[in-house]
């Protein structure tokens, strides 16, 4: 305060320094910085509290040279410090002129600035006093304020200043962007505000209520339903509870949602069937090559519905492989039967409301799957498919499953109970057909509901009859081609089912039939030349080399050796069986990743030739001193089943009479220690694979009989049937060595 009396009554002049650090109450000469200001002191001003301000006015920089005493101020010796002439004359001329332009800009747009600041920035002449005063004003820290200061070159402050006046304008655009976006959206809340109350005014001036509208219309749509009386009551009391709610109060929506799906339900409407039971199995025929027991099934349903009038639906549960075409038969049995097709996915499902819906005093409550889809459908009697059903989830949320036991339950259904919908809802007409890969993850109790049907693999010769009824028309229209474009004869498709597929469906067929279109559609695109006709030899340049190496019949000339049949999840395989003998003590050795079944066959076979020893002509210290082995060659693949038990006691008892195997000839059956061959499954896909393989001779057990007779005879030329019921049978078929 003395310095600035002091300067003010003197030559008006006085240093200015910025401290280091803001903080220090008494600061020396250490805490100030050495390149400072000269000012004119403009005015003196004291304060009420006794401070004074003082209205200075920067006049040149200078450096502190030394500091002569502190006492009672501060007094020291300076030296003027000038700006280095610039070189870039145009160039300094220019940008000086962009930070003129864009101060006024600044100023126009910031609401703290006055307007006559435009004025004071055209009368500065002074290309220093101008980069003075806007440093000063600029809205930045002392400690950018300093660094200005400090600059040498005019040319690089005037870049420095420009650069940070940019800055000022971004962050200006960028606050006026976000202070004008919130007034409209301000303005139009209450804008919108304001004309739904004048809205609200004008209709109860004119007696025109929209509520009381909405609740006609409802009223008017329930005068038109066929209900239950049990349903219309809940209706009535709901409508009345919802004409004395304010529209204003969130169960009003809540009330009215529930309402909707009351009158939305298709309660007493069904469809009607298409009785014309030949035209339903031509449709069926059309659609799926095959599956005669599914179809026949459906029909047999039909019959009973069309003499009885009125019956209760069966549930149907398909098992099969992926690819078979499960839930597309659902969709063929809808068209059939001219109803409405839903189709819901179980797969994953681990929360129990997705069944039966949530009670209406949840948050976000709504009816289960079940119900929304009727609703959607628009009948009480559509084909309803549940697919994946054995891959329902099951967790700390709720058993899925369980809540499905009275949806199939045709003694149940009738009257299934929605949470959200409170009421019993007639399910019984609607045609449940369920899905599933296998039964061993699906409850016991809900297995029990339903009718299960199951759909095997298709033989090569069937998929090569869907490739040319169904895949290839399909393909050849979803890649644009016409039918000269491409021939495929049943020689390339039975290579590309057998070479290029295992499976026991028609996806991956499917695939590589596209595949095939792709190839086509490519070449009729570029008009190459091209042969339509696509033969075997030109597939490995299409699909690539082949990836299944099918295992073929090899003739066996060596003892111990006998082939199996085996049923897999892609179809049937041939199976061989190697046993060997050596010295030992009796130890039996089993190896090829079997799993225990098959062991215990192996166990049964050896114990049966062991029993009857005598009869077959081996001495009994034999099997003491011989350590056997039994292995089934592709050790990779696990291998598990009854079927093999004929099959290993005929390669034992080839290793021990040292006698081969009757030539292309294989069996499949379980054995029992008593003597006596049993039937086992999968026997069409295990004939076919025979026949694939060139077996030309099957031993079978007598009660497989009927399953051979349901496979069309044209599949099973040149192959012939042996039936046995008993292990010396088969023994005496293998190797000619039971006499009886």
């Amino acid at each position: 305060m003395k310095a600035v009396r002091k300067a003010h009554d003197t030559n008006k002049l006085i240093a200015v320094l910025a401290q280091k650090d803001d903080d220090t109450e008494d600061p020396e000469e250490k805490d100030l910085f050495k390149i400072g200001t000269v000012a004119r002191v403009l005015k003196v001003l004291k304060m009420p509290d006794g401070s004074i301000t003082a209205i200075i006015q920067g006049r040149s920089r200078f450096n502190l040279v030394q500091m002569d005493s502190t006492e009672p101020f501060m007094v020291a010796r300076v030296s003027k410090k000038e700006y280095a002439p610039t070189t870039k004359k145009l160039e300094f001329e220019a940008i000086i002129g962009s930070i003129r332009e864009l101060a006024e800009k600044i100023i126009k747009r910031s609401p703290n600035i006055p307007s006559e600041a435009v004025v004071m920035i055209r009368n500065i002449k002074s290309d220093t006093h101008l980069l003075g005063f806007i440093s000063s004003n600029l809205a930045i820290d002392n400690a950018k304020k300093q660094e200005l200061l400090e600059i040498e070159q005019m040319d690089t402050l005037a870049t420095e200043v420009f650069k940070m006046m940019h800055n000022e304008m971004q962050m200006l655009e960028i606050k006026n962007q976000l202070e004008s976006k919130v007034r409209v959206d301000i303005e139009k809340q209450q804008r919108d505000y304001f004309l739904n109350q004048q809205l609200k005014t004008i209709q109860e001036e004119l007696g025109h209520n929209p509520q009381e509208a909405e609740i006609r219309n409802l009223i008017e749509r329930s005068k038109k339903k066929k209900w239950s009386k049990a349903v219309k009551d809940t209706f009535e009391k709901e409508i009345a509870k919802v004409k004395r709610i304010n529209p204003q109060v969130a169960e009003y929506s809540l009330q009215l949602n529930y309402l909707e799906l009351l009158l939305d339900l298709p309660w007493e409407h069904h469809t009607n069937d298409n009785f014309d039971l030949k035209n339903v199995k031509k449709t069926l025929d059309e659609d799926h090559h095959g599956l005669e027991e599914v179809k026949d099934r459906i029909l047999e349903h039909l019959a009973v519905l069309k003499l009885k009038g009125d019956m209760k639906a069966p549930i149907l549960c398909l098992v099969g492989p992926p690819g078979v075409g499960k839930t597309s038969l659902g969709k063929s049995v809808a068209r059939a039967l001219k109803r409405k097709f839903v189709r819901m996915s179980l797969g994953g499902l681990h929360d129990e409301s997705e069944i039966r819906g949530h009670r209406k005093t949840y948050i976000g409550a709504m009816p289960g799957r079940i119900i929304q889809s009727i609703k959607k459908a628009g009948t009480s009697n559509p084909v309803f498919i549940l697919d994946e059903i054995d891959k329902v989830g099951k967790d700390f949320r709720g058993d899925p499953s369980s809540a499905l036991l009275e949806v199939l339950d045709p003694e149940q259904n009738s009257t299934f109970y929605d949470n959200y919908l409170e009421l019993e809802y007639d399910l019984s007409k609607v045609m449940f057909i369920a899905t599933a890969n296998s039964l061993q993850t699906i409850q016991p109790a809900l297995l029990d509901r339903m009718e299960i049907i199951n759909i095997n693999g298709y033989s090569t010769e069937e998929k090569i009859e869907i490739a040319k009824k169904h895949l290839i028309p399909r393909q050849r229209k979803e890649h644009g081609l016409k039918p000269n474009n491409v021939k495929l004869k049943d020689d390339v498709l039975r290579e590309i089912a057998e070479s290029y597929t295992r499976e026991s469906g028609v996806r991956s067929l499917d695939r590589r039939i596209a595949s095939v279109m792709r190839y086509v559609a490519k070449n009729v695109a570029m008009e190459d030349k091209y042969n339509p006709t696509i033969s075997k030899t030109i597939l490995p340049t299409i699909l690539g080399p082949d990836r299944i190496d099918t295992t073929l019949y090899t003739e066996v000339h060596s003892s111990g050796v006998a082939i199996g049949l085996a049923w897999t999840k892609v179809g049937g395989d041939i199976l061989f069986i190697e046993s060997s003998l050596s010295p030992g003590k009796g130890k039996l050795t089993l190896t090829g990743n079997l799993g225990d079944v098959m062991k215990e066959s192996a166990t049964t076979a050896l114990s049966f030739i062991k029993a009857h020893g005598d009869s077959l002509g081996i001495d009994a210290t034999t099997f003491e001193n011989t350590d056997i082995h039994i292995h089934v060659p592709e050790g990779a693949i696990p291998k598990d089943g009854p079927s093999a038990g004929v099959t290993m006691l005929t390669a034992l008892a080839s290793a021990f009479k040292k006698k081969p195997v009757k030539s292309h000839l294989a069996m499949t059956g379980e054995i029992t220690l008593r003597g006596k061959v049993l039937p086992v499954g999968g026997i069409k896909e295990k004939v076919l694979a025979a026949k694939r393989a060139g077996i030309q001779q099957i031993i079978l057990s007598t009660a497989n009989k009927r399953h051979v007779d349901q496979i069309k005879p044209d599949y099973l030329t040149g192959v012939t049937f042996t039936y046995v019921d008993r292990m010396e049978e088969v023994l005496q078929q293998a190797l000619d060595i039971w006499s009886f």
